[in-house]
């Protein structure tokens, strides 16, 4: 299939593009590069010795995709483009709302204009707000904490209302959870701009020094070690999944979970990155940040059942890998 990848240049994106090359399918990128960089897509075409047709344009602009649309025969599109940070959604909401959903709504829009029947959306464990754990997909989604996941709650609900008007469209909606680690080739990895937000980015800058000390936010929840518990997942994994439930995609609208099905504590993660890497990460502890919930991990066995998908790597790996991509290639 050839396939529309929004925001391939990106961390998931990128991974997801080498891993469909890899199952033989065509890419097509279209991404503004507002947090990502040209030169991933020469290091896809490196990994794979496959061509990637690139397009830097914004999602959110009508005229510009329906060039993208007008130029190719897609089968399908997968749509990573957004902004994703959570604490950057609560100053700056207007630029999440506008930037998330008319993305998703161009998108689709194209989609429905040139019959391109398949769509993968990348939705976020977010979407659950403060919910029991293990998050399952059937449950009732509650309000999120943040902007952030309200875009995706709000994407979701009009790509579910856009199948129901058009029988023939078929959605995959990834609700993913902690995507971490990097390519085993080093090539591709999280490469944020300024700052990170995320946690495994921020531990590798503090390893090379770039940043001085980790600030852990928050030592008092209710956890096993009193910091927050994620369900970490290597990217390679969830690259993999988004190939699965594109291939798999029947009639209607199909939700899964991606992740490992176990959590793992921000002090947790801290020590298997020294241990997978024989270094230490000095950090500091810090409060708690507003909209932070203190452990939730996915219920995996719809995607186990349905799609074959299990995640493969560890925690380990995850570490080693993602050491590699910051230490040796960016």
């Amino acid at each position: 299939m050839e396939i529309l990848v929004t925001g391939g240049a990106g961390y998931i994106g990128s991974h997801t593009c080498v891993a469909l090359l890899k199952e033989g399918h065509k890419v097509v990128v279209a991404d503004n590069l507002c947090n990502s960089k040209a030169e991933t897509i020469d290091k896809i075409e490196q990994i794979t010795g496959k061509v990637v047709t690139f397009y830097e344009i914004d999602v959110t602009r009508e005229k510009d995709l329906d060039s993208v649309f007008a130029k190719h025969h897609l089968d399908g599109a997968i749509h990573f483009a957004g902004l994703k940070a959570v604490g950057e959604s609560k100053k700056k909401p207007l630029e999440y709302y506008y930037n998330n959903v008319v993305s998703t709504i161009v998108l689709a829009k194209m989609c429905q204009r040139y019959k391109v029947n398949r769509f993968v959306f990348s939705s976020s464990a977010t979407v659950y707000g403060e919910n029991e754990i293990p998050f399952i997909e059937t449950m009732k989604l509650l309000p999120t904490t943040n902007p952030y996941g309200e875009t995706k709650v709000i994407s979701e609900r009009i790509l579910m209302d856009m199948q129901k008007a058009n029988p023939e469209f078929a959605v995959s909606l990834l609700r993913y959870f902690n995507p971490i680690g990097a390519h085993e080739s080093g090539l591709i990895g999280e490469s944020p701009n300024g700052i990170p937000n995320n946690l495994m980015p921020y531990i590798t800058q503090v390893a090379k020094g770039k940043l001085e000390k980790l600030r852990v936010f928050g030592n008092d929840y209710p956890t096993i070690d009193g910091t927050g518990v994620r369900d970490y997942v290597h990217v390679m994994d969830l690259a993999e999944g988004h190939v699965l439930a594109l291939e798999n995609l029947t009639e209607g609208v199909q939700v899964y979970n991606l992740g490992t099905g176990q959590g793992t504590s921000v002090l947790q993660l801290i020590r298997a990155f020294e241990e997978a890497n024989n270094i230490k990460v000095p950090f500091v502890m810090a409060e708690r940040r507003s909209g932070d919930i203190a452990e939730f991990y996915a219920d995996t066995s719809k995607a186990k059942r349905e799609l074959g998908f299990t995640a493969k790597r560890s925690i380990l790996e995850m570490c080693k890998d993602a050491w590699r991509f910051e230490k040796d290639f960016k």
